[in-house]
């Protein structure tokens, strides 16, 4: 008899953790690595923040909660989303959890069965198609292009919908291109989901506030509130408030569907961090003026990045959105050879010559169902990213 199950043999380790790990084993052994894989912003949690869970530990805030959120977590979630999106939630239509990615899997969990279809635009995160999996369900991938900005079109959503179709899940701006949906763009996913109402949809929106230059983010019930009552709005404090490591993760949807998310919360993991509860309510109650200062921060740094890859030769890198990542095209590099001696036939083999050869550490694209392209993560300094850049054209320049 096996020891593992079926349904996890189908599923694979996460590529951008298995990126972020190699790159410190090979620090350790004392090489010079620039990690580029790593999704978090690298400056710290706002102080008034860390001061709400120190005080937490220090009231006694330290025991257990309810399964998915205390309520005074819950109704700043909901103020939240009517001071920002105009969606008008009540408690018990909110769950809160140990980070989104435990949120998008609790709503897997609670609703797909066996051929259940999910659709997911790539490229996507790493983690979507195999929560998928994990849950019985089967992953249909719509492929975007650098040619529509790693956007899918109405005509591509309208064909991937069979009768299995469960759910519709959609992330602005993408982890892992940085592509923002307009309103316009959006309007027309949500025309094809009214025609097919048996097709949930959720959406991901961890990087609701890291966009740049004109772009004004949208929500898809913002666009069509018809579709309130079958989507799941996925959120979370880690990428706008720097909180990675508090691990809380919220979203908005049904009562019924918000039930069954929590039944299943209660018995895998139960309630998240009591104390990063109280810090995670901080974080939406408090001040929101220094969201502003990130994203200019972050729109230098996607400037820099985009300027010097496109210099390098063989690359194409369009300009994201949002977020705090590029996803370069680099066709001009396969079939060529490194100056190591590495025969560049994917774009795995070019992340990986590029670590061993350059000490430059980056997530190759078939990671996200898109090739032949690599993921960065620009959230380094100014002075650490314009190295990793240097590194990479000075990788180009050696391809024969």
């Amino acid at each position: 008899m096996p020891l593992i199950s079926t349904s996890l043999a189908r599923v694979k380790p996460s590529p951008t953790i298995a990126v972020t790990t190699r790159a410190a084993e090979l620090r350790t052994a004392g090489k010079d690595v620039i990690g580029l894989g790593a999704g978090e912003p690298d400056f710290d949690t706002p102080q008034h923040i860390k001061d709400a869970g120190i005080a937490a530990i220090q009231s006694g805030k330290t025991k257990y909660t309810a399964v998915d959120g205390i309520p005074e977590l819950k109704t700043a979630i909901c103020t939240k989303f009517a001071r920002e999106n105009r969606l008008r939630y009540t408690p018990d239509q909110i769950t809160v959890g140990t980070g989104g990615k435990q949120v998008l899997y609790n709503a897997f969990m609670a609703t797909l069965d066996p051929g259940d279809e999910v659709i997911i635009p790539a490229p996507y995160w790493v983690s979507y198609p195999d929560m998928v999996l994990l849950a019985g369900g089967t992953p249909v991938t719509v492929t975007a292009t650098l040619e529509t900005g790693f956007k899918i079109t109405p005509d591509q959503l309208e064909a991937a919908i069979t009768p299995r179709t469960k759910w519709f899940l959609f992330n602005s701006p993408s982890n892992p291109s940085g592509a923002g949906y307009s309103r316009d763009e959006l309007k027309g996913l949500t025309d094809v989901l009214m025609r097919h109402p048996h097709v949930l949809v959720m959406t991901d929106d961890m990087y609701e506030h890291l966009v740049f230059d004109d772009f004004v983010f949208c929500t898809p019930v913002e666009v069509e509130p018809r579709l309130f009552d079958r989507t799941l709005t996925v959120n979370g404090v880690s990428k706008a408030y720097a909180m990675t490591g508090w691990r809380i993760g919220y979203a908005g949807g049904p009562a019924a569907l918000i039930a069954a998310m929590r039944k299943v919360q209660s018995q895998s993991t139960s309630n998240p961090c009591t104390i990063s509860q109280y810090a995670a309510m901080a974080a939406l109650n408090g001040p929101q003026d220094y969201l502003a200062d990130n994203r200019v921060l972050f729109q230098r740094r996607r400037d820099l990045v985009v300027s010097m890859l496109n210099e390098a030769k063989g690359i194409s890198c369009p300009v994201p959105e949002g977020a705090f990542y590029v996803y370069p095209d680099i066709s001009g590099c396969i079939g060529k050879t490194s100056a190591g001696g590495v025969k560049i036939e994917t774009d795995e083999d070019f992340a990986t010559a590029l670590l061993d050869e350059t000490g430059v550490a980056v997530v190759f694209g078939a990671a996200f169902g898109l090739s032949p392209n690599f993921r960065v993560s620009y959230a380094s300094s100014d002075t650490v990213l314009a190295e990793a850049c240097r590194r990479v054209q000075s990788f180009c320049d050696g391809l024969s």
